[in-house]
């Protein structure tokens, strides 16, 4: 996801700090301003939830509907959603769909274009999301994310015109909230 991102930083002890409000209206901040700071909080032990900007993750996460919960960077495998720092001061929360020694490649599923980097590059691993508004969150680990993960992955030969038809067909159908 890339532009500008709003988010409510979590403790693992239940409390909470945030940089959403000013006034009654919501900081934004440029990525590479943003995240330093969430990446800075992560590595003190903290989760980070953040409302996800862009089109990149499409069709299963859309731009500021849907929240992305971030963690510190585990023993990440393919198929799994992390935020990657893939230049200085440029960030990508996408998929990882190869990793070969050190050198990774990823791939939002909105797009259609790899990205690469290195395994030092990632910055949190994705551990759910927040969807549709929902307060349940629907974990990477789970089963659901794993079928869709699944499915997803492989149909990636026609991934261009499915994801025509949902930007032109669909979204035009079924507003998004």
């Amino acid at each position: 996801m890339s532009s500008k991102f709003k988010t409510w930083l979590h403790r693992h002890d239940g409390g909470k700090r945030t940089v959403k409000r000013s006034g009654n209206r919501n900081l934004q901040f440029e990525n590479d301003k943003f995240f330093p700071f969430i990446i800075e909080e992560i590595k003190k032990g903290h989760t980070a939830t953040i409302l996800l900007r862009g089109n990149s993750m499409r069709p299963f996460l859309e731009t500021e509907r849907d929240k992305a919960v971030l963690t510190s960077p585990g023993n990440l495998k393919v198929g799994d959603p992390v935020l990657a720092e893939i230049e200085p001061g440029h960030y990508v929360l996408h998929r990882i769909i190869s990793i070969d020694g050190k050198n990774v490649t990823l791939l939002g599923d909105g797009n259609i274009r790899c990205e690469h980097c290195t395994v030092d590059d990632f910055r949190a691993e994705v551990v759910g999301f927040y969807r549709k508004g929902r307060k349940k969150l629907d974990r990477t680990d789970g089963m659901k994310w794993k079928v869709y993960s699944w499915f997803w992955m492989r149909l990636r030969p026609i991934r261009r015109y499915l994801l025509a038809f949902y930007r032109y067909v669909w979204l035009n159908l079924f507003k998004i909230k």
